[in-house]
């Protein structure tokens, strides 16, 4: 039976730093992906292109406290 999260942070609780640090070491490197430059580029010509917006009226944004009203009223949330 594979081990879930809670049970390896529990066994990692009595482990030495030094090998909780090996282990976070070995899980980072394994499961990093390098960012792709193309979709970098796509995302900031995205943001400034919504930042030109919302500085020339065109866009508007919605309060942060009102997007996580209505998400709480989303079914199955």
């Amino acid at each position: 039976m594979p081990m879930i999260v809670e049970q390896v942070s529990e066994e990692t609780k009595h482990w030495p730093s030094e090998q909780v640090e090996a282990l976070f070491e070995s899980l980072l490197v394994s499961n990093y992906r390098l960012p792709d430059p193309a979709m970098d580029a796509t995302r900031a010509t995205e943001i400034k292109r919504r930042i030109d917006d919302i500085d020339s009226g065109r866009g508007s944004c919605i309060p942060g406290e009102e997007v996580m009203a209505r998400v709480r009223k989303i079914p199955g949330r």
